[in-house]
């Protein structure tokens, strides 16, 4: 049976609200907890980004829940900085941990001051971090010239076995590349055939591991407000591949974004009043194969949502299930 988590959004929620919301998510019967990690939002209107580093150590002392990150090591992160946050946070809390490793996005990376690379070079770029990583996380002493630097490295404090490094991946062209290197694969919501070929891709080039999925949703016992909520909080997220990648910084997304309507949010983001509605779109979701379903809620208050999604929702998937 897939596991329900609740999405940590650090861009949208200040960080000690978002620690409140957590251990209410686990109280109200959420299976897991998911982390973002960004430098900057993607609009003003969201207002925050916390280090989700220094946030994931208090988050995951105050409950029980397992949590995993989604982060960018290359450019804003030496990749040993990345392993040594792994490797601590995983000897604290054994068995609970997974990082899933991306690309990264202009808006979060730029800030270095070194040049936004192509696409293929980043993918080239990750894969090196993503030996450099697990080298360490096995306690090697690593050295590396190419895409990334890294002398004589060494991570002391190392967890009695290394978690899991999941493969994000929004395409089935990606999908295909993590299968080589991932312990894991990590996507977003998009049409279930699309989402379909994307665990086929994955599996069908010997992926291994567990699938997890990131839902984009909004509710609001009023319809017109659900609504309302997901254009103001979330028009900016709409462009695909490569606008959501290359535009560099809020007030840019802001302008961009300025005349999108309110019908072109749905779709990237699950919107109903209705929560039946939402369980039955989860419940499609988990039976494509995903084994771990992390919910957002892309509104600023988090309250009502993991109340209701707790009492109404989540029962609905464990029956169905």
């Amino acid at each position: 049976m897939a596991l329900f988590g609740f999405h940590a959004s650090h861009e949208q929620v200040p960080p000690g609200a978002l620690l409140a919301a957590v251990r209410r998510a686990e109280e109200a019967g959420f299976d897991a907890a998911m982390s973002s990690d960004h430098l900057s939002p993607w609009s003003a209107r969201q207002g925050q980004s916390a280090f989700a580093w220094s946030w994931l150590g208090a988050a995951m002392q105050a409950t029980s829940l397992p949590f995993g990150v989604v982060t960018a090591p290359g450019q804003r992160y030496h990749p040993a900085i990345v392993a040594q946050a792994i490797g601590t946070l995983a000897a604290m809390f054994p068995g609970r941990f997974w990082a899933a490793l991306g690309t990264g996005e202009a808006s979060n990376e730029h800030v270095t001051g070194d040049p936004w690379p192509r696409k293929e070079v980043r993918n080239a770029r990750l894969r090196e971090c993503v030996d450099v990583i697990r080298a360490l996380l096995r306690g090697e002493e690593v050295s590396h010239d190419g895409l990334v630097r890294v002398d004589r490295a060494r991570v002391w404090t190392l967890p009695p076995e290394p978690p899991p490094l999941v493969g994000a991946a929004v395409s089935v062209a990606t999908a295909r590349w993590c299968a080589e290197w991932a312990d894991g694969l990590i996507t977003i919501n998009q049409e279930v055939d699309t989402l379909r070929e994307i665990v086929s891709a994955y599996r069908h080039e010997g992926g291994r591991g567990r699938l997890h999925l990131q839902v984009h949703l909004c509710w609001d016992p009023d319809p017109d407000r659900a609504e309302a909520i997901a254009h103001d909080q979330w028009r900016s997220n709409v462009f695909p591949p490569p606008a959501c990648w290359d535009i560099d910084s809020p007030a840019v997304f802001d302008v961009v974004s300025a005349h999108v309507p309110r019908s072109a949010v749905h779709g990237p983001v699950v919107i109903s009043h209705d929560l039946g509605r939402h369980a039955a779109r989860l419940a499609e979701y988990a039976a494509l194969g995903f084994d771990e379903i992390a919910l957002h809620h892309v509104g600023r208050e988090q309250d009502a949502f993991v109340d209701a999604f707790g009492a109404k929702v989540l029962p609905q998937l464990r029956e169905h299930a």
